[in-house]
């Protein structure tokens, strides 16, 4: 399995990216509370690119500093697609950058159902200037560490391809 460490160049490759692009990146965690804004920033000179990372782990952090509506919270949950959307939507709103990237899922061990298992993963994508994305992956229950690594990786993989379509940012 991956290591936190052979994410690294990866997170050096989009802060590299963001950089010669001229865009300036935004993060809104819950089940990886903040491990993707904590792998960008462990790159040298991302602060150059990385505006701010928002951890929002309860529902009232995600409607208070993201403005996730409390009717969307209760009519679809935490862990779905529109939730993914709202915090992406308000992690650019509620910042200087031009995209921004959300992730909310359940990692486990516990905390899953039938419609929603331990490794069921929502990821948003906002920018300024296109509607919003919305991503999903179903990681298993291959235990709490890689869910949350898993959903590290793809949230950078979906940072890099943003980015390296600039034209849509």
């Amino acid at each position: 399995m991956t290591q936190w460490i052979d994410l690294l160049p990866k997170a050096e490759s989009v802060v590299a990216d963001a950089r010669k692009n001229g865009i300036i990146i935004a993060t809104a965690e819950s089940c990886t509370g903040g491990l993707v804004a904590g792998l960008l920033t462990e790159v040298p000179g991302s602060s150059a690119v990385i505006d701010r990372g928002f951890v929002t782990y309860s529902n009232e952090a995600k409607q208070e500093m993201l403005g996730v509506s409390f009717e969307t919270l209760e009519a679809v949950g935490a862990v779905s697609r529109e939730t993914a959307v709202e915090m992406a939507e308000g992690a650019l709103k509620n910042s200087r950058a031009d995209l921004a990237v959300s992730v909310t899922g359940i990692a486990g061990p516990g905390g899953g159902s039938v419609q929603k298992p331990v490794g069921t993963v929502h990821f948003g994508l906002a920018a300024k200037k296109r509607k919003t994305e919305h991503f999903s992956a179903n990681f298993d229950d291959l235990g709490r560490d890689d869910v949350r690594l898993l959903a590290v990786a793809k949230a950078l993989e979906l940072i890099s391809n943003s980015i390296n379509c600039p034209s849509e940012i």
